[in-house]
């Protein structure tokens, strides 16, 4: 359980880390309109912060990291998250730059694919845990 607060701290981190540069950078750059960068922090204080405070809940009281798959899940959901939150803050400097790159929202949609496949799959790991402790 030490394993998911730790995970969870890091994304607290993060979190509070991007809301800090969101502010600054546009500061910096006298930019007044919106961006994406406005909402890269809130992103992962929830995806990030407060779903691993769950996972953890739910490891506790249910042993979900018992459940085949969940040692995959685990890590394709954290490289798919980074590479999500990654596209927000690259998308958000070139609104802030008032730069444009054409390819990016296919490369952003990979990062959503990704988020979105390891979302379901935990709601089936979670329901095999579910299914395991009303069982016993």
């Amino acid at each position: 359980m030490q394993k998911y607060f730790k995970i969870s701290t890091f994304y607290l981190i993060l979190g509070l880390a991007l809301g800090v540069f969101y502010r600054e950078y546009t500061k910096i750059n006298n930019f007044t309109g919106i961006t994406t960068l406005g909402v890269t922090h809130t992103h992962v204080l929830m995806l990030g912060f407060m779903f691993f405070m769950i996972v953890l809940l739910l490891e506790k009281n249910f042993n979900i990291s018992s459940i085949k798959g969940f040692k995959s899940w685990l890590i394709i959901y954290n490289v798919g998250f980074i590479y999500f939150i990654s596209t927000l803050v690259f998308r958000g400097v070139l609104q802030v730059n008032n730069s444009d790159f054409d390819g990016l929202s296919h490369i952003a949609g990979l990062g959503h694919v990704i988020l979105g496949i390891s979302l379901c799959w935990f709601a089936v790991i979670v329901n095999k845990s579910l299914k395991n402790y009303d069982n016993n």
